[in-house]
């Protein structure tokens, strides 16, 4: 065979290599395993850990509520608790983004998932249809969590009002449709967290679910290496926008200078808001920080985090938290 031959070859055999691997990549599922056959035992101390997960710790009501933009914090309506919210396209984020209904609800929640199928899409991202489900749910920290915490935030669930609140599915932008399914990973053995008495990583696992999505500047959705809870993540709703504070211990720009009472006083602070106090939202206040819920953490919580975030490296990132241009603009 000519050398000319062996070149048309060549190009042939990577033309086909290249259509298999887009074949490939475009009909990818994500990793996944049968939803196991557990029915959780809602025990009152489940329910109510469970309580203080969604609500306080993780802030899955924060999500998976309605939010009023008009009022400060975007605080969430307790009448309609768990029962979705569409995040608006300002926030940028690559395609429509959903936390759908997650209340009892037969016809548009999730009142005809069994608990195994729920605790699968909180720990491995797989919704009950084989889905993956986008990173910003965090489930990959919900992952770190122990059996009993899990069950409790079930538990929970299942004790909720039924709201009947039918909504779209969330839509994808390319890449990221596609990058998405290669998110989600089997729990394949039960995890070990770390206890209370182990501070600095007991607030590493909380700070996970609390603080780094939002604290983490995003790249195509995914947080950028290196710059975790730096701040800088852009929030637009409407005519305001604001940016995640820094919380690093750098001493300039994020919290190297904060005492660790001044960082549970800054939470405790809005102990007493709620929605029908909540003030009115403007560019100068704006915020979609849910202090509502984490204003009522533990304290040793509270505590734990501050002692891992002064464990980070510190990184030199200045904060507009309101920029002016929005100011100017309104």
């Amino acid at each position: 065979m000519g050398l000319k031959h062996l070149g048309i070859a060549a190009s042939v055999c990577l033309g086909a290599a290249a259509t298999g691997a887009a074949a490939f990549i475009a009909l990818a599922t994500p990793k996944s395993q049968p939803a196991a056959a557990v029915r959780v035992q809602p025990t009152p101390e489940r329910i109510e850990r469970g309580r203080y997960l969604f609500h306080q710790l993780a802030d899955c009501a924060g999500c998976h509520s309605p939010r009023d933009p008009a009022k400060f914090a975007m605080i969430a309506d307790p009448a309609r608790t768990g029962a979705g919210f569409v995040f608006p396209d300002e926030l940028g984020f690559p395609g429509r983004i959903v936390a759908p209904n997650i209340t009892p609800d037969p016809g548009t929640g999730i009142g005809r998932w069994t608990d195994g199928e729920k605790i699968r899409a909180i720990r491995e991202g797989i919704s009950r249809d084989g889905r993956a489900l986008f990173a910003f749910m965090p489930f990959r920290q919900f992952a770190k969590l122990s059996d009993e915490d899990i069950h409790s935030l079930v538990a929970y669930l299942n004790s909720l009002p039924p709201v009947r609140n039918a909504l779209p599915r969330t839509a994808l932008r390319f890449p990221v449709n596609i990058l998405s399914r290669f998110e989600p990973e089997p729990v394949l053995a039960p995890p070990k967290p770390p206890g209370p008495a182990d501070r600095v990583r007991y607030g590493e696992l909380l700070a996970g679910m609390a603080c780094i999505e939002c604290h983490t500047e995003l790249d195509n959705g995914r947080l950028v290496a290196g710059r975790e809870f730096a701040g800088g993540h852009e929030f637009a709703v409407g005519a305001f926008v604001a940016r995640s504070a820094n919380l690093t211990p750098d001493v300039e720009t994020g919290i190297g200078g904060w005492t660790e009472e001044r960082f549970v006083r800054r939470f405790r602070d809005y102990g007493n808001l709620a929605y029908a106090n909540a003030p009115r939202a403007v560019q100068a206040n704006f915020t979609v920080m849910p202090w509502y819920g984490f204003a009522h953490m533990k304290e040793d919580d509270l505590r734990a985090i501050y002692a891992y975030l002064r464990s980070l490296r510190p990184v030199y990132n200045p904060v507009a938290h309101h920029p002016q241009l929005a100011v100017q603009s309104n």
